[in-house]
């Protein structure tokens, strides 16, 4: 699985393991997803440019470096992609947003777009697209689709939880995007959930069923 990332830092996969449990309340799931993606903004944007600004010190003036968040731009993948966004936002408040609107098709499990909103000049701008789940692929792949017909400066794909049949699917149409996550489980089942996996995020993040 060549430009998978996982991100097996020992706190991030204590929280993990407390959302799986399925007697997590919605707050209690909806705060651990919080903390997860703040942590795992901090691998993400570990290769993000940075440029040299003169700050004046209680002792003198120095160059420092800092980076421009608002040429980054944080995509979520509604409605679950909410969850992973705000931990995010808290690391890079700079950060423009983006949101695509996808449902998966119960049939077929394709994705189905119905909103499409993004910043302007996007062809200036790094993207990261957050969704908890890479089940399928199907959104995944259908929302970096779309977005490539923006031509931003790059693309990298950030989620909670995959399985091998997702990553296929999503290296298969997209292998030049990065993706990073905390868990590849061991597989789909029928429906297109991942196993053992934490069931539906979005129904859990909002607590609807």
């Amino acid at each position: 699985m060549s430009n998978v990332h996982l991100v097996d830092h020992p706190l991030v996969q204590h929280k993990l393991t407390l959302m799986r449990r399925k007697d997590a309340s919605t707050n209690s799931f909806r705060r651990l997803l919080n903390e997860i993606s703040m942590l795992m903004a901090y691998e993400v944007t570990r290769d993000m440019p940075m440029q040299d600004i003169e700050v004046e010190t209680p002792l003198e003036t120095m160059q420092a470096k800092v980076i421009d968040g608002k040429k980054l731009v944080l995509v979520s993948i509604l409605r679950a992609g909410t969850g992973i966004l705000d931990g995010m936002l808290t690391v890079v408040p700079g950060a423009r947003v983006g949101h695509i609107g996808l449902y998966r098709d119960p049939k077929t499990l394709t994705a189905v777009e119905y909103y499409f909103k993004m910043p302007g000049e996007m062809e200036n701008r790094d993207v990261i697209v957050v969704d908890p789940m890479l089940a399928t692929g199907n959104s995944a792949v259908a929302a970096v689709e779309r977005l490539k017909e923006l031509n931003p400066k790059s693309i990298k794909f950030v989620c909670l939880l995959t399985c091998p049949e997702g990553v296929a699917t999503m290296q298969k149409a997209h292998p030049d995007v990065p993706i990073y996550t905390a868990a590849i489980d061991r597989e789909l089942n029928s429906h297109g959930y991942i196993l053992p996996g934490l069931g539906d995020a979005g129904d859990r993040i909002f607590g609807t069923k």
